[in-house]
């Protein structure tokens, strides 16, 4: 692999194995939906990758990074003043240009591409007023995405605000961009990892939502049959439950909420259902039924966390070796 010779998607493949599966799963989410399968598939089909060439990708991404933050701080003209002092004229102006058709002088560009799950959630603690400001500096396609996954009692009080909202002092706009980029960028950092491949893909999908998951791994079976298997075979879904034996399904529901539990048996198929309830008390499971049919209609949303977060104790669980998910040590391994 030759640095000079990389396509961009090929250097995008590479920062996103190198930010880890969480950052990874949340820049896919803010991709379209094309975007997002060449950068997958150019996941991948990444192999080990020399930790010259990932440093140089990591070391661009920085640039970049840092000149938008210039750009924002000062506009085009301090961002090329400060990036000509580090890296030298030619150096800057090639950045710059690469940024040309995305710059906005002003405004919080840094949120653009953070999952409005992730702002939402950060916005929870924050004062209506504050949040009614940030808002305003989106688009209006991301503000609602935002509104949407806040408390009812937030939508209506930000909604509120943002109607009756006047002129806003510049610095005071300054001031709250500052402690989001603050946030935002601290938050971010990862250990580097110095190979793609399945595996990497895989615990990515993991984390991105189910609708793009399907569309991801139907581009790869188009793409690469073999691979998209090798990824597969990688994932653990909600509904992979039904993989697990009787003992581990048992040992799982220790660890899991009942809220939890029957939250996520809201939107799952009649085969995991039956699965669970085998694997639990009558009462129990009368009372997870009861407690599904309390909840009513519930967002999407809410069932996928609950979902991810059973997930999570899964893997945990079969990392500790305390329970079996067949296809990954099955029972040709086990010894009676």
């Amino acid at each position: 692999m030759n640095y000079e010779s990389m396509t961009p998607q090929q250097k995008a493949a590479v920062a996103l194995v190198s930010f880890g599966p969480e950052v990874s799963g949340l820049v896919l989410k803010g991709m379209n939906e094309q975007d997002l399968e060449r950068i997958t598939i150019e996941i991948a089909n990444l192999r080990d990758v020399p930790s010259e060439i990932e440093d140089k990708v990591i070391e661009e991404c920085h640039q970049i990074f840092m000149a938008r933050q210039y750009i924002s701080q000062g506009g085009v003209d301090y961002a090329s003043v400060i990036l000509e002092k580090a890296v030298g004229a030619k150096k800057a102006r090639e950045i710059l240009n690469r940024l040309e058709s995305t710059i906005q002088a002003k405004g919080f560009t840094l949120l653009k591409d953070i999952d409005p799950k992730q702002l939402s959630s950060f916005f929870q603690n924050e004062h209506p007023q504050t949040i009614a400001l940030v808002l305003t500096q989106l688009s209006p396609q991301q503000a609602a995405s935002i509104i949407s996954e806040l408390s009812p009692e937030l939508q209506a009080e930000v909604s509120l605000r943002i109607a009756t909202m006047e002129k806003i002092s510049p610095e005071i706009l300054k001031e709250i961009e500052a402690t989001l980029e603050g946030h935002f960028e601290s938050s971010s950092g990862r250990d580097l990892s110095t190979s793609g491949g399945a595996k990497a893909i895989a615990e990515i999908l993991n984390l991105v939502e189910s609708t793009a998951e399907k569309n991801i791994l139907q581009s790869l079976e188009a793409e690469d049959a073999d691979l998209a298997a090798e990824v597969k075979n990688m994932m653990f879904v909600f509904d992979d439950i039904i993989l697990l034996d009787d003992r581990s399904i048992q040992r799982l529901l220790k660890e899991v909420e009942t809220k939890d539990l029957s939250l996520a048996l809201k939107a799952t198929t009649e085969e995991v259902k039956k699965k669970i309830y085998k694997n639990v008390s009558e009462r129990v499971a009368v009372l997870i039924k009861e407690e599904m049919e309390f909840m009513g209609p519930t967002r999407l949303s809410d069932v996928e966390s609950a979902q991810s977060r059973i997930v999570e104790t899964v893997r945990r669980l079969e990392e500790e070796g305390q329970i079996i998910i067949a296809g990954r040590g099955g029972k040709e391994e086990i010894i009676v």
